[in-house]
């Protein structure tokens, strides 16, 4: 089981639970998202980070990054979101001005 440490002791990650069938749930949370378009990146830049995350080592189960416990496809929707990944997020500004 992975974990992520939390105010200083690890908890199981959301993907590690027993009952972690998330993926109509992570669905429909994106698509919520898409009621809030001034919130959200575009179609394309999403993709990249999305494509990203899945590239990463830190990323559990196919949907949870490690280092923060957010389900990736959701984290990656959000324009105010960065990459958790410690030293030197993955999503960087210049990459994502490439796309």
């Amino acid at each position: 089981m992975h974990a992520r440490i939390h105010n200083g002791s690890p908890t199981p990650c959301k993907g590690c639970l027993p009952e972690a069938d998330y993926d109509s749930r992570i669905s429909r949370m994106v698509e919520a998202l898409s009621a809030y378009p001034e919130q959200c990146v575009d179609d394309k830049l999403y993709a990249h980070r999305i494509s990203i995350c899945k590239a990463c080592p830190s990323l559990a189960y196919d949907n949870t990054c490690m280092h923060c416990g957010c389900f990736v496809a959701v984290r990656a929707k959000f324009k105010e979101k960065a990459c958790p990944y410690p030293g030197q997020a993955k999503w960087t500004a210049v990459a994502e001005g490439q796309c």
